[in-house]
């Protein structure tokens, strides 16, 4: 045998090697010619390896994103207000819409079922801490805003983004918090503390 034996890459090594790959492949691609053979090419392993850590496409590019990106959940806003921490979340998602793209989003929400539905739970969650110290500030009734009337917001956002393909314009996201959440928010809050 000439040469230096091959070693082998593990874990973090590894695991770096195919997100890498899997950015290269979705720059060269984009999501819907994104393959996992492709990327184990680029990644120079077998797709049973990359079978082994990510069940489906999907769950890959995923895993891509939060290698690259930080989460709204490592660090939900804290203005001070309600109104401020709510258009926060909102320019997050328009902001990360921008940098993601259109062909990137639209192809994991139509593969959406395949991703664990936990997947969905971090913006809701962050709006749940901002709500909870929404409370504890004194600017909602405790438990007046339900599960629903807190998703509004984001879902407003996403849907708007889903259909333009394009980031919603922060007059709009303005335009969903103090026209349509805030009033809804202070009227249920209004009416639980009466109760």
């Amino acid at each position: 045998m000439t040469g230096e034996a091959k070693t082998r890459r593990r874990g973090a090594a590894l695991e770096t090697a195919i997100l890498d790959a899997t950015w290269d492949e979705l720059d060269a691609s984009g999501y819907a010619g994104l393959t996992i053979e492709n990327v184990a090419a680029r990644a120079r392993t077998g797709k049973q390896v990359i079978y082994r850590r990510w069940a489906s496409r999907p769950d890959l590019v995923l895993a891509a994103l939060r290698y690259r990106y930080s989460s709204i959940a490592d660090d939900v806003p804290d203005t001070g207000s309600l109104r401020g921490d709510v258009l926060a979340v909102l320019r997050y998602m328009a902001r990360r819409f921008g940098e993601f793209g259109p062909d990137l989003v639209h192809g994991l929400m139509a593969e959406a079922q395949e991703l664990d539905p936990g997947t969905f739970e971090v913006i809701p969650d962050a709006m749940s801490a901002i709500l909870r110290r929404a409370a504890d500030r004194g600017e909602v009734a405790p438990g007046a805003v339900t599960p629903r009337l807190a998703r509004m917001p984001t879902d407003l956002v996403r849907h708007e983004m889903l259909l333009t393909d394009r980031p919603v314009p922060d007059e709009a996201l303005a335009e969903i918090v103090d026209d349509l959440f805030l009033p809804l928010v202070h009227a249920r809050s209004h009416t639980t503390s009466r109760i």
